[in-house]
C-alpha cells in the first residue's frame, strides 16, 4: 500500500461493535432456540446452494484472477485480523455487495460489477471491509432468518403472520443496527472517514460518469440537515416511517454516524495502541505478518 496503516492484530468484534447493534443482538439472543435452529437446519443447505451458485455464475477472485481485488481483500483481512473468505465478482447492473457465512466453512463475499465500476480502489476496499465486518461479528445467522421471514410471511396463517411480522420488525431493526457496526469495520480498514462517506455518497446518487463530479463536503452538510430535520416530533415520526421496513439505515445517517465515530476516543485508541505499517510491511520490531 502507498500509505501506512495500523494493523489490528487481536481485534475483537466487541471493540468496534456499535452500541445499538450490541443491544439489538442481545435482544435477539433472548429468543429461545432461534440461533440453534437456523444454524442446524438451514446452515449446510444454504451454504451448498450459494457455493454452487457462485461457482457457476460468478468469477472467483484470486492471485491469478483479478489480483488487484485479491490484494484489497487480503490487506483488509490482515487489518481486521480475519481469515480471508472467498471473493466473487458477479455481473449485475445494480451496485451492491453481500456476504454469507453460516457455519464458517465457506464464507464468501460477492461484489457486483457495477459497484466496482462506480468506486475507486480504496472505496472498493472499504466495501469489502464492510462485508468482512459481518463475518467478524458473525451476523449471518440473523441475516438469514430475516430473509426467510420476509419470504415466508405471506404463506403463514393469520396468527403466524402476526408473530412473523413482529419478529421480522425486530430483525430488521437489528439489521439496520448491524450496518452501523460494519461501517465501522470499513473505517478501521480505510482509516479515513471520507473514504467511507464517499462510498455512501456514490451509492446514493452516483454513476461512473457522475461520481467524479460529486462533492463530499456538500453531502456531509446534507447529512447534518437530515439530522436537524429529525429533532422535532414530526421529523422523528417521518424518519421512523421512512426506515421501518428498510434493511439499511439511510445513507446520510450512516455518513454522519461514521464521521462522528471517527472523532471518538474509542476509534482513536484502537489505532494508536497498534504498531504502524509502512508501505505494506510491519516494523521489524513488531513481528507482525507481511502484506
Amino acid at each position: 500500500m502507498s500509505v501506512s496503516k495500523t494493523l489490528l492484530i487481536g481485534l475483537k468484534s466487541d471493540q468496534f461493535r456499535h452500541p445499538l447493534d450490541l443491544q439489538a443482538t442481545q435482544a435477539l439472543r433472548q429468543i429461545p432456540g432461534m440461533d440453534l435452529v437456523v444454524r442446524s437446519l438451514l446452515g449446510s443447505v444454504a451454504e451448498q446452494f450459494f457455493y454452487v451458485q457462485n461457482i457457476a455464475s460468478s468469477v472467483l477472485v484470486g492471485e491469478q484472477q483479478l489480483p488487484h481485488l485479491h490484494k484489497l481483500l487480503i490487506e483488509a483481512c490482515q487489518i481486521l485480523d480475519l481469515e480471508p473468505p472467498q471473493l466473487y465478482v458477479r455481473q449485475h447492473p445494480v451496485p451492491n455487495a453481500y456476504t454469507f457465512a453460516m457455519r464458517g466453512k465457506q464464507p464468501f463475499i460477492v461484489l457486483h460489477t457495477s459497484l466496482i465500476e462506480l468506486l475507486m480502489p480504496e472505496e472498493i476496499q472499504a466495501v469489502i471491509a464492510h462485508e468482512l465486518g459481518h463475518l467478524k461479528c458473525e451476523h449471518s445467522v440473523y441475516l438469514t432468518l430475516a430473509n426467510l421471514l420476509v419470504l415466508a410471511a405471506g404463506q403463514l396463517a393469520p396468527i403466524g403472520t402476526v408473530i412473523a411480522q413482529s419478529l421480522q420488525n425486530q430483525l430488521l431493526q437489528w439489521v439496520r443496527c448491524a450496518e452501523f457496526t460494519c461501517d465501522r469495520a470499513a473505517l478501521l480498514v480505510a482509516q479515513d472517514p471520507r473514504v467511507v462517506a464517499s462510498v455512501l455518497m456514490k451509492l446514493s446518487g452516483g454513476s461512473p460518469s457522475l461520481a467524479p463530479q460529486l462533492n463530499l463536503d456538500a453531502f456531509l452538510a446534507q447529512a447534518r440537515s437530515y439530522e436537524q430535520m429529525s429533532n422535532d416530533e414530526v421529523g422523528k415520526m417521518l424518519r421512523e416511517l421512512q426506515t421501518a421496513q428498510l434493511t439499511h439505515p439511510v445513507p446520510v445517517l450512516r455518513a454522519k454516524e461514521i464521521d462522528r465515530w471517527a472523532s471518538s476516543q474509542d476509534y482513536q485508541s484502537l489505532l494508536q495502541r497498534r504498531p504502524m505499517l509502512y508501505n505494506g510491511k510491519a516494523d521489524s520490531k513488531g513481528g507482525w505478518r507481511n502484506w
